[in-house]
């Protein structure tokens, strides 16, 4: 049996991966995007935020959808505010302010995917727009 099917497919497996640590008890795990395909259309991967914690107000230049896998999170987007626990997800438009934190006491989980190769993210607080997952993409937050 094979480790890998043949290319373009690929398998990701979590442990594999090398984690992205954006500070604060936020770390993501990259799945698919254009670090390992060359052909894909969609990115794809993980966050875990240690209670407490969460990213910014931001928004994307792509749709974004996420699904909460593990925890109880907070999903704020545009002007609204919503309670999510694991099961449940959220579709974002391209350009609306956004963000997900962890309301509960345990790790929260969530599965992510953008509709884009090319993602960026914008601050919403500064206006700062840099690209997905590069070097200026931290800064994890403890939540209010």
């Amino acid at each position: 049996m094979a480790d890998q099917p043949l290319a373009p497919n690929l398998l990701i497996r979590p442990d594999a991966v090398r984690p992205f640590d954006r500070g604060n008890g936020v770390v993501t795990i990259p799945y698919v995007g254009k670090w390992n395909c060359e052909t894909n259309r969609v990115t794809t991967g993980q966050t875990q935020f240690q209670p407490g914690t969460g990213l910014p107000l931001h928004s994307h230049n792509v749709e974004e959808s996420v699904l909460v896998l593990e925890g109880e999170a907070v999903a704020e987007i545009g002007e609204e505010r919503f309670d999510l626990e694991a099961g449940e997800a959220t579709w974002v438009p391209a350009g609306i302010p956004h963000r997900f934190y962890n309301r509960g006491e345990g790790v929260m989980r969530i599965y992510w995917v953008y509709g884009g190769r090319d993602v960026t993210r914008t601050i919403t607080a500064t206006g700062e727009t840099f690209e997905h997952l590069s070097e200026s993409d931290r800064g994890g937050l403890s939540t209010p």
